[in-house]
């Protein structure tokens, strides 16, 4: 029985022979203002094998043939399982080696965890904590993905504080069987895996275990009285609260069924150490269109540039159409610690009142170049450090929605790996 939320897996691999480099695609979540990106996967994909004829990018979410995609994903889910499309690895987890565009390795574990022990509300005290507050509006559509799915697809990334460098690092992939290595479409570098024996894995276990252990977790972050928080989210937040939503409605649905080994209690998921030198925390920063730009900056000085206060707290505003290039606004009235905080408030309540749309966009010149395309306003913030991570969840709770991410877009997960959610 695994010591923590983290746990071995039945996970889905794409038979012999597919060819990985069409099968694997990037997080559906990503290139959401881009349909360039997402027509050029369609394009090198063809007709091959693939998981994106498994997953619904959320830059089609809102259309109108949404549905009928839902319905397609579905019903290819059944066919490449009848097919004999995937080779199933009971009880497994296994060890992942992405080389990111930067050629820096990222190392990570696959397995399932434990949405019992998850809850992503704010003020949480499980083993499983969201990072960033969870917008509930989004989490209905998603839903509507996983009812009738036979299969998930992680783009899940789980952070877990190993300083010492005891639960990922010590792995030691030459005695381990290579399960897949392929190239990685559009810039997203290159990835390989391999199948962790039980050995490993109860190694692995341990070792997280004695991370969740009580005295060690109050004496690392100088805290006594706090519930332990060993899985913190990093990318996915809402994947894995759809996944939790899913899960509680079916225990509604069946009352006194004993749901505690349904597939569906588990979500797959990725966990990296966050001291990693492939991790590095950069800021999302806002789009915000179909506004009146002058209107819109006009009120955001008088409001939060007011006062004479050193917050401490900047960021910079790009509005082509107006004729603001790059001007930086220092914060004279907080409402966060964080600036992120400050300005997603004052931008809620701007478009709550006078309508507008915001976007959450990696990279400075990707959010200017798509401002000056839609007539919109940048607003480019700073990173957070990734060491104010677990001591401000712990403290405080959830950040703000979209404060960081960990790296470039094009290095975000690949859906490779699948697992069955159906009895």
């Amino acid at each position: 029985m695994s010591k923590t939320a983290f746990h071995p897996a039945d996970i889905l691999l794409p038979s012999e022979g597919t060819d990985l480099s069409k099968w694997a695609v990037i997080a559906c979540d990503q290139y959401t203002s881009e349909p360039e990106y997402w027509n050029e996967v369609y394009r090198q994909v063809g007709d091959a094998p693939s998981t994106l004829r498994l997953i619904l990018p959320e830059i089609y979410l809102e259309d109108e043939g949404a549905e009928e995609r839902i319905d397609s994903i579905h019903s290819t889910m059944e066919k490449y399982l009848a097919d004999g499309v995937f080779s199933e690895y009971k009880d497994a987890m296994i060890y992942v080696e992405r080389v990111q565009s930067d050629g820096i390795v990222r190392k990570g574990i696959i397995g399932a965890i434990d949405l019992e022990e998850y809850d992503f509300t704010r003020g949480s005290t499980s083993q499983v904590r969201a990072t960033e507050a969870t917008v509930i509006e989004r989490i209905p559509p998603r839903i509507k993905v996983r009812q009738g799915a036979q299969l998930e697809l992680p783009h899940i990334m789980i952070l877990i504080d190993d300083p010492e460098n005891t639960v990922i690092e010590p792995v030691d992939k030459s005695r381990l069987k290579k399960l897949y290595e392929t190239e990685l479409m559009q810039g997203g570098g290159s990835i390989s895996g391999y199948l962790l024996d039980k050995a490993e894995q109860e190694r692995i276990d341990s070792a997280l275990g004695a991370l969740a252990d009580p005295e060690t977790f109050s004496a690392k972050y100088s805290l006594s009285d706090k519930p332990v928080l060993l899985y913190a989210m990093g990318d996915g937040n809402h994947s894995l609260a759809t996944a939790k939503q899913f899960y509680e409605e079916l225990k509604r649905e069946n009352p006194g069924k004993d749901m505690s080994h349904h597939p569906a209690r588990y979500a797959l998921a990725e966990i990296v150490d966050l001291h990693s030198d492939a991790l590095q925390f950069e800021a999302i920063h806002r789009l915000v269109y179909d506004v009146d730009c002058e209107r819109l900056l006009s009120e955001l000085e008088s409001e939060l540039a007011a006062g004479t206060a050193e917050t401490g707290q900047s960021f910079v505003v790009s509005c082509p159409s107006a004729g603001v290039e790059d001007k930086t606004i220092a914060v004279g009235k907080t409402a966060s610690n964080l600036t992120v905080g400050t300005l997603q408030s004052f931008l809620d309540r701007y478009i709550a009142e006078n309508g507008g749309k915001t976007d959450y966009i990696h990279g400075e010149e990707n959010v200017r170049e798509l401002a000056e395309k839609h007539n919109g306003i940048a607003f480019i913030l700073p990173p957070m450090h990734k060491s104010q991570l677990f001591p401000t969840v712990i403290m405080d709770g959830a950040l703000p929605r979209k404060t960081f991410s960990m790296g470039h877009a094009d290095d975000k997960r690949f859906y490779i790996e699948a697992r069955r959610i159906t009895e």
